[in-house]
């Protein structure tokens, strides 16, 4: 993969990543490139909750704790919704059919002028406001 440019994951890739599920393969060449500095990878902490929660309610705390140890050692900023990413995210939920936590990714992704990673179909409700990386589909 020749990325260049800034990816946003949201849960359903970073998920994906984990459990090595269809869009796996997707995202740690994504992964690659930001470790080669070909790219550069971002989430919201918003969005790393949704991973965290969905662990532990699956798995255990335990895994939750392990998992957010894991996203520690990889190439990704986790940024908290500040502010004007929160008032973003509210604007992007009030007009589209998505999650209020997808709304944070496509707000981060449109701050940084970047592309949402995800398989999840709800984001084709956004596909106009923000380039979208399909993984696993």
């Amino acid at each position: 993969m020749k990325a260049a440019g800034r990816f946003v994951l949201d849960s359903f890739a970073l998920l994906a990543y984990l459990e090595d599920e269809s869009g796996a393969d997707e995202v740690q060449e994504i992964l690659a490139a930001a470790q080669a500095r070909r790219a550069q990878v971002w989430m919201c902490s918003i969005n790393l909750g949704e991973v965290l929660y969905i662990t532990e309610r699956e798995a255990s705390l335990e895994a939750a704790q392990a998992v957010l140890a894991l996203v520690d050692q990889l190439p990704i900023v986790v940024v908290g919704p500040e502010h004007p990413l929160t008032l973003s995210a509210a604007h992007i939920k009030a007009q589209h059919a998505i999650s209020y936590a997808d709304a944070f990714a496509v707000a981060l992704a449109q701050e940084l002028d970047g592309h949402v990673v995800t398989g999840d179909p709800e984001f084709r409700a956004v596909e106009r406001l923000v380039p979208i990386k399909w993984v696993g589909v």
